[in-house]
């Protein structure tokens, strides 16, 4: 019945864009504020710089326009001659609620066989360990073509089906985009596998052509990166293809747009093409408190234009880190949008105000007289809308996921997806192992598609978060009460678990291990769920009149 009612959602997705959008147009770009794409944020982590040696790959969708279900796509055979369907994204407002259809434009050959995955809006891990985040950064206008086929939801999926490797998927990008081209904007997929982790920039290659510019830069063992909607790829050295990768002729190309003049000044990719990335307070601010949170030593700024690539973390970086890391909204630092929005408690001491949030929308803002250093302008009217500071944690993310790549483990066990929904802020996240062959029903029921519904793990969350935002110095207290201790029981329990796991191991029949896994993610996904929709309850009654 649920996969039922999934395949209904894509067709009504499908044939309710074509009333609205009978055209195919370029990257729609109506969400992206202050001229600045600003949806996701990725952190990325080497395998000597995390705790247990690890590699991490991450991803926050923040856009409440992608779909909020996933599922599990199974390995599978193709016949001879088969193709694969590539589409093009659009925003579709016909729906209960702002959404995405994604209509077909053309076909690809397919391979004869592929790999399964785990498939949420991005695609995030396969079951050999190769694992991918995204963000968007847009790029010089004049790159975007309106002749490929492949975007990146598309190419994720494409790695993911089809390669074993970090390297293996940037080298058949390459390949796929040079013969079907690539038709979205600038974008940055930080691909992992067990044994590295890449951070890989691409764009399209202008319009009516067909092909890509692309650049890839492996993050060093023992550092941690991130891509928060900027270009970060800067200085290149191609004589070292263990940690620099590019298409042909990148150099060239940048030189006959006159994008960089090599008498004048160093090559850097991010500056060649996607200097207006850089402008972004959105995402420098970002990579800024990333890098100041997990290497506070360097002592950083948060007003520089430029920062490193990535940089070597004070101490080894762990899950917990990540988590609070992607929880962060600046607080105790002079960007916390809260700090002003003051009251006088009963001890007769100002105080942050209980009410006081960093998650209003934008129009509380100006209510609350926030500015903050994020701001767009009206190209028309020359007005300026100040939209206070983009905070690691927002409360328009879809899911978010951290994942480890681990080589001293069977694939089976070595990959993990830790999976959180809506707001990390107010969310926790739960295992999903790469080898797992389904989820619960509430992950996988869609939820903005048809409006507000019990059955859908995001709307729990979405409640939950937006709920607490409502009394925020009060109420995350007690959803933190929950989680916290949950998190850590996840975190803690891990190495146990995939010991009983490894247990029951076996290469050439998997079977046992898989149900296991299967088990645990489907226990730890309801169980979750269904507290969230408690806490929900709680905070509605416990602050009833005070928000």
């Amino acid at each position: 019945m649920a996969r039922d009612m999934l395949k209904l959602n894509v067709f009504v997705l499908v044939i309710g864009i074509f009333t609205i959008c009978p055209v195919i147009s370029q990257v729609d770009k109506s969400d992206w504020l202050g001229g600045f794409p600003e949806g996701c944020t990725s952190i990325t982590v080497g395998k000597k710089a995390s705790d247990d040696g690890s590699v991490f790959t991450s991803h926050t969708d923040d856009s409440h326009r992608t779909r909020s279900w996933i599922d599990i796509q199974p390995a599978k055979a193709h016949k001879p001659g088969s193709t694969t369907t590539m589409y093009k994204r659009v925003a579709n407002d016909s729906l209960a609620m702002p959404s995405y259809a994604h209509l077909p434009i053309g076909e690809i050959p397919q391979v004869e066989n592929t790999f399964g995955f785990i498939n949420t809006a991005y695609p995030c891990m396969n079951e050999k360990q190769v694992a991918i985040g995204e963000s968007t950064f847009g790029g010089r206008e004049e790159l975007q073509s309106d002749a490929g086929l492949i975007d990146c939801q598309r190419l994720c999926r494409l790695m993911l089906e089809r390669c074993s490797s970090a390297r293996e998927a940037i080298q058949m990008a390459d390949e796929l985009t040079k013969k079907y081209g690539w038709n979205d904007a600038g974008e940055c997929l930080t691909i992992a596998d067990p044994n590295e982790v890449w951070h890989f920039e691409i764009l399209g290659p202008g319009k009516g052509e067909v092909g890509a510019i692309w650049a890839a830069q492996r993050v060093p063992d023992d550092h941690i990166s991130v891509n928060a909607n900027a270009s970060t790829i800067k200085e290149m050295d191609l004589e070292k293809p263990d940690y620099f990768l590019a298409c042909e002729n990148i150099l060239d190309i940048a030189k006959e747009k006159g994008w960089w003049d090599p008498g004048k000044e160093t090559f850097k990719f991010c500056y060649a093409f996607a200097p207006h990335s850089r402008e972004s307070v959105a995402a420098r601010r970002r990579e800024w408190r990333v890098f100041d949170l997990l290497a506070p030593s360097l002592k950083l700024s948060p007003t520089d234009k430029d920062y490193p690539f990535s940089v070597k973390p004070d101490n080894p970086v762990t899950k917990a880190d990540l988590v609070m890391v992607f929880q962060d909204y600046y607080e105790g630092t002079p960007y916390d949008m809260t700090r002003l929005i003051t009251d006088t408690g009963k001890d007769g001491k100002t105080r942050v105000s209980p009410l006081a949030n960093p998650f209003m929308p934008y129009d509380h803002l100006n209510i609350q007289n926030v500015n903050g250093g994020w701001f767009s302008v009206n190209d028309k009217t020359g007005d300026i809308r100040f939209l206070g500071e983009r905070t690691i944690a927002r409360w328009y993310t879809m899911y978010a996921t951290i994942i480890q790549c681990r080589d001293w483990l069977p694939n089976e066990i070595g990959g993990v997806v830790w999976l959180a929904m809506d707001n990390v802020a107010t969310s926790i996240y739960v295992p999903v192992y790469c080898s797992v062959t389904d989820l619960p029903s509430y992950y996988k029921t869609p939820g903005r598609v048809n409006g507000y519904t019990h059955e859908s793990a995001w709307w729990a969350f979405n409640r939950l978060g937006t709920l607490s935002s409502q009394r925020w110095g009060d109420m995350r207290h007690d959803v933190n009460a929950v989680w916290e201790p949950w998190q850590k029981e996840l975190f803690d329990n891990q190495k146990t678990f995939e010991q009983k796991a490894l247990d029951v191991y076996n290469a050439k029949k998997p079977a046992k291990t898989i149900e296991l896994l299967n088990n645990y993610t489907d226990e730890w996904g309801n169980k979750v769920v269904n507290k969230a929709w408690e806490l929900g309850d709680l905070l509605w009654t416990k602050y009833d009149e005070k928000f």
